[in-house]
């Protein structure tokens, strides 16, 4: 049967606020590009051309930015949710488009450095082994990671013979260190148990629920353990932890201009129309298309979006979004910038901090 995907960018963001007061969390970059995009990439690469997202209050964002698909080769198809029911519920409202074909399920917010090729690959394999009678239906499969902290996680617990037997949403007491990652592959089954479960105390359909209601059913669910990181980009320290991790598998490249008084170091990549002059960029680093450096220093696993100005100023470990301006501040690191920002020195006496800051802001003057 044919595999269509559906990716859930429906979420609001509220770890990454003050950010996603004005942006969709699923388009915030990592190395210059949308988180959203990274998932798309690995659909298609997965060869899945059919993919449905569920999206909310910022449709119209996701909409604009993603297109229809065809850049990736695929079709999207766009499915409201009106309110944040969980994420059953994402499978229930997008039973029309998905029909009764397999599909995967992946969290618009999370990346993964495996990609989905090789899960979808073990998915189709058991399929066409039970479908010769050598096993039992296989009707989902699950990704789980080791994590240090299983409790702020889905949680899976493994019988005797290797099989998942019970998961738990948010355990105080896990039965394991086996966290659920956002990444699922359902056959139609999952249609019948997304309708049976009931809501959760927080008022919302659980996947984990619902994945119990299978196996409850007795349907089968297998597990891969991941390999490879995995990371829920919803908190700044998180999403700068995936954009280094992105950083060090860039190639470098220079589309843009350097002058001669300018060092470029290590795994760059400058992009067209920008313009680095009297200034050091160390890599890994990227700098978006149209921005200036001058007379400053880029350090490393540094993301620079487009259409910024850095002007005698050092940044590091930092994502800096679109149309920002940073003038004569001595050293940014670890930071996280929105778009259009203007963070500058002034020089005026008598010398003081001056700011403005929205809601939810966090001001760190080390």
């Amino acid at each position: 049967m044919s595999m269509k995907g559906l990716i859930l960018s429906g979420g609001a963001g509220t770890r990454l606020r003050p950010i996603t007061h004005t942006s969709a969390k699923q388009l915030v970059p990592v190395a210059n590009k949308p988180i959203l995009f990274y998932g798309i990439e690995d659909m298609a690469d997965a060869g899945i051309k059919e993919i449905g997202i569920i999206v909310g209050d910022a449709r119209y964002e996701i909409m604009e930015a993603t297109g229809d698909g065809s850049r990736w080769g695929a079709e999207i198809t766009y499915i409201t949710q009106e309110s944040p029911l969980g994420l059953a519920h994402c499978v229930l409202i997008a039973d029309e488009f998905l029909g009764d074909d397999h599909f995967v399920m992946y969290l618009g917010d999370n990346m993964l450095q495996q990609g989905l090729k090789t899960f979808v690959d073990a998915f189709d394999h058991e399929r066409l082994v039970s479908a010769r009678g050598e096993a039992a239906a296989l009707n989902a499969q699950i990704l789980l990671a080791h994590v240090d902290d299983p409790r702020q996680f889905g949680v899976a617990e493994l019988g005797a013979d290797g099989e998942v037997v019970r998961l738990v949403e948010k355990p105080d007491e896990p039965p394991s260190d086996l966290a659920l990652v956002g990444v699922y592959l359902f056959d139609r089954n999952i249609h019948e148990a997304v309708r049976a479960i009931a809501p959760s105390a927080r008022g919302e359909l659980e996947i984990t629920d619902a994945i119990q209601w299978l196996i409850d059913h007795g349907r089968r669910v297998r597990h891969e353990v991941l390999d490879g990181w995995w990371i829920d980009t919803g908190k700044k320290d998180s999403l700068l932890t995936s954009n280094r991790l992105v950083l060090e598998t860039v190639e470098a490249r220079i589309d843009g201009t350097i002058d001669d008084e300018s060092k470029i170091e290590g795994r760059v990549v400058i992009e067209a129309g920008a313009q680095i002059l009297r200034s050091t960029v160390r890599g890994p680093a990227i700098i978006g298309e149209g921005t200036r450096v001058v007379d400053s220093y880029i350090g490393p696993f540094t993301s620079i979006a487009a259409d910024c100005e850095i002007v005698d100023s050092e940044l590091e470990h930092s994502v800096i979004l679109s149309g920002s301006r940073i003038v004569s501040v001595p050293r940014v690191i670890d930071s996280l910038v929105g778009r259009s920002v203007e963070i500058v020195r002034s020089g005026d006496s008598p010398r003081a901090t001056r700011l403005l800051v929205g809601d939810h802001s966090r001001v760190d003057l080390a």
